[in-house]
């Protein structure tokens, strides 16, 4: 089990909750884009079967190793034809960021759920400490990386979803030279997942910011709900120790 840890980028009894939780984010973040996709004239994910919420067909086997050993990884991108969208740049920019989106969706559904297992005092009730364990494991990853592939994916380098919504906004001039440098500007976006350096100014930030900002939908929600009272039980602090998470992206 120690040689394993030290493959794995996470430890190997929060890996169970870290592969539920990818499986759910990156599911339903590539369902969304072809969902909105067919929704809008462009049946091609759905004809290939990738208008479905069966994570299995949505997976890429290498990226998820590579994910679990290195940090860094993604699922298989849906094919969208934007020839077939009625207005294909307004239509385009709704289906690329239809997936950051239900991101964010998942991450406000996560810590209203949470603050609600918390606020209840039903995590208090828990008395068995791993199951207890788990949960704050489940949660604190879940929320976190949710936001985290929110924020990730709207920077406007390839192949990330901001890129392509910045395409699809741009005048045509600009557009034209974007394509033009296109694959070279993929190197730039490999240098800031990798270089350390980099990362301290791009990456850091932006889990910072998840973390953050999970953290901030946690405490409305308890204070919506009027069951602040259960800041005091010590519970809530978890969001922030649970783990220190790494680059995931799509």
């Amino acid at each position: 089990m120690g040689s394993l840890d030290q493959i794995l980028v996470y430890p190997l009894q929060q890996l169970p909750f870290f592969l539920i939780t990818i499986v759910i984010a990156f599911t339903v973040h590539e369902f969304a884009h072809a969902y909105f996709a067919n929704k809008f004239g462009d049946p091609t994910a759905r004809l290939l079967g990738r208008m479905t919420l069966n994570p299995a067909v949505h997976f890429d086997l290498f990226g998820i190793i590579l994910l679990l050993i290195a940090g860094f990884g993604w699922a298989r991108p849906v094919p969208v034809n934007r020839d077939n969208f009625r207005r294909p740049r307004l239509m385009g920019v709704i289906v690329s960021a239809a997936g950051p989106i239900s991101n964010l969706l998942l991450g406000i559904l996560g810590a209203l759920i949470y603050a609600i297992l918390v606020g209840t005092g039903t995590m208090d009730s828990i008395k068995n400490e791993q199951v207890l364990r788990a949960l704050i494991w489940f949660f604190g990853m879940f929320i976190h990386f949710n936001f985290f592939l929110f924020v990730f994916n709207l920077i406007p380098l390839p192949p990330l979803d901001g890129y392509r919504i910045v395409e699809d906004i741009a005048p045509r001039p600009i557009r034209g030279r974007l394509q033009q440098y296109e694959q070279y500007t993929v190197f730039l976006f490999l240098l800031i997942i990798f270089i350390p350096g980099l990362r301290a100014y791009t990456i850091e930030p932006l889990s910072y910011w998840a973390t953050r900002t999970g953290n901030d939908f946690f405490q409305l929600f308890l204070n919506v709900r009027g069951l602040s009272r259960a800041v005091r039980t010590g519970t809530v602090q978890c969001m922030a120790n649970v783990v220190e998470y790494n680059v995931i992206i799509k």
